[in-house]
């Protein structure tokens, strides 16, 4: 909006502005196009500024699940994650003001910037600086404190100078040497494995990535987010023989994926002694950390697979699709497909987690997005549950957080509302994990966002009592010194939850139920909905080689 128009609608006075007008303004300025929050005092004038201006403002529920959705809208768009927080009036510092604390400080240590500007004058120069931190590098969240006098305080128009929205990150590469090294040791490699990570779906290396498993016929292994970059259904894709692939590759190239404890920390039993790392990250504090690497490649994701692929179109190569690692690997994937179809296929009642999963997977459209959060209710869903398109899967993550489910379903939904409205938003919840942002069903409701929420019910984390079990169990007894601290409510008709605010709900107990309830919920492109789904309250996961949290050998 030119500086002159601004003006006219900023203030109570003529040439003069609100210091919400202008944190909105600068926001806007840098091209920040979605607002999650719970306004109150002071913010709620934020808030409006930001709408009048064209932000998309959704309120949420919680400010928890906010943060949740502005970090998940981050990954899909590549815009930034900035916290706006607001504090007393700087005259009453000191003083034991309403909700007085060393926000900016605190905020030190999980954020890559964390300021409060001196004046209403330098916001803009702060919103920018907060977007470019934001942005550059590894991407994460940056804090901005607004004292509460700054939000209604009026200066004059003319003394705020609007920074230029920043320019897109610069893309690093790797040096020419390293790459060569690295290339060379792919060529040598006996069993080599890719590893496609999180970074590599922010960085949109797709293309570059597909075509480098392509051409040179190499086995990979998507993590939780990074699944899509490559297909779920490409033929070089081992995720069903995970620990066989880690446990025995000797070369592993890692596309920006840490080696953290989702990866085992890069360390034996689950690796081998003498295995070859080769790091691709854009974070070089990340390069070397567990593990010492043979190669590291500093850089941009898709940049430094570009100038891998430039190295095997100067001298090309393939690693020979008929070895004994890839026989290997496919008599593994095929025993570990069998053990999980033969779980699918059961016909028993209550219903096991492969048997939901299993019909869920047959109905999903192949350009939907998949948010899931739960314990077996994730890690099942994330070795059936199929993702074809990049950045179309939204879980935990590293931190393995509950709660992020809604957040993330909410801010995938308003990204496909503007960018393809057809395409749906499947979010997949474990009972317990439901429990921590459930409210937002509301907000899905209020925002007419056509999520289908599938709650996986098992009575429990991790596992439940059925019924009968349970009443059997508190029939002359306190529940607070009983109940097993993992149970929860048998029978929860979380679907009434939905249909309360307006939604649609459906409880299914049978495979039947289940197949149906799903073909009305896809068949419906304008109404949130939740299916209810009770499955066996002691069912598992089949045995695994390695568990996630499983020690390793330090």
């Amino acid at each position: 909006m030119p500086e002159s128009n601004f003006a006219e609608r900023s203030g109570r006075g003529e040439g003069q502005v609100s210091g919400a007008r202008v944190i909105a303004q600068a926001l806007k300025t840098q091209d920040v196009e979605y607002m999650f929050g719970v306004v109150g005092i002071p913010v709620t004038e934020i808030a409006v500024a930001a709408q009048e201006l064209g932000i998309k403002y959704i309120g949420m529920r919680n400010e928890q699940a906010a943060c949740y959705a502005a970090s998940a809208i981050g990954y899909l768009t590549g815009r930034p994650l900035i916290v706006i927080g607001g504090s007393p009036e700087r005259s009453q510092e000191t003083m034991g003001a309403f909700q007085e604390f060393p926000q900016v400080e605190a905020c030190r240590l999980y954020s890559k910037f964390s300021a409060r500007p001196s004046s209403i004058e330098t916001i803009p120069s702060v919103i920018e600086k907060a977007v470019r931190s934001s942005t550059y590098g590894r991407p994460g969240a940056c804090y901005v404190d607004i004292p509460a006098d700054f939000v209604t305080l009026q200066v004059n128009v003319d003394s705020i100078k609007y920074k230029e929205c920043c320019i897109p990150p610069p893309i690093s590469m790797a040096e020419t040497s390293a790459v060569c090294m690295a290339a060379s040791v792919i060529r040598n490699a006996k069993q080599p494995l890719l590893i496609i990570g999180k970074g590599a779906a922010y960085a949109h290396a797709e293309e570059s990535i597909r075509r480098l498993v392509e051409q040179c016929k190499l086995p990979f292994l998507p993590t939780p987010m990074g699944k899509g970059v490559v297909p779920d259904n490409h033929p070089n894709c081992v995720a069903a023989a995970r620990s066989r692939a880690l446990q025995s590759a000797d070369v592993i190239v890692l596309f920006g994926a840490r080696l953290n404890w989702i990866l085992h920390f890069g360390l034996p039993p689950r690796y081998q002694p003498d295995v070859k790392f080769i790091q691709v990250d854009i974070c070089a504090e990340e390069l070397g950390n567990n593990v010492r690497p043979a190669v590291t490649l500093l850089g941009d994701i898709n940049a430094v697979a570009k100038q891998l692929l430039e190295q095997f179109d100067k001298s090309p190569w393939q690693y020979p699709p008929e070895s004994k690692w890839w026989k290997t690997l496919r008599e593994k994937m095929k025993s570990n497909e069998a053990a999980s179809q033969e779980l699918a296929s059961k016909t028993s009642l209550p219903m096991n987690y492969y048997t939901v999963f299993y019909h869920v997977q047959e109905q999903l459209p192949k350009d939907c997005f998949v948010i899931s959060e739960g314990a077996n209710t994730m890690d099942i869903g994330r070795t059936v549950l199929q993702n074809y398109l990049p950045r179309h899967r939204l879980d935990a993550g590293t931190f393995g957080t509950m709660g992020v489910g809604l957040g993330f379903a909410i801010a995938a939904a308003l990204v496909a509302k503007d960018r393809n409205p057809r395409q749906r938003v499947i979010c997949v919840e474990g009972d317990s994990a439901f429990g921590f942002s459930g409210m937002e069903v509301e907000t899905i409701c209020r925002y007419n966002l056509p999520i289908i929420l599938l709650v996986v019910n098992n009575n429990g984390i991790y596992q439940g009592f059925d019924t009968d079990s349970w009443k059997e169990m508190l029939k002359f007894q306190d529940p607070t010194t009983v109940a097993p601290p993992m149970c929860l409510l048998p029978n929860a008709h979380y679907e009434k939850i939905m249909t309360a605010f307006g939604g649609k709900g459906y409880f299914v107990q049978t495979p039947e139920e289940l197949q149906k309830s799903l073909r009305q919920t896809l068949a419906d492109t304008t109404t949130p909905s939740l299916i209810n789904i009770m499955i066996e309250p002691q069912g598992t996961r089949k045995a695994q080689d390695f568990h996630w949290l499983t020690r390793s050998n330090m």
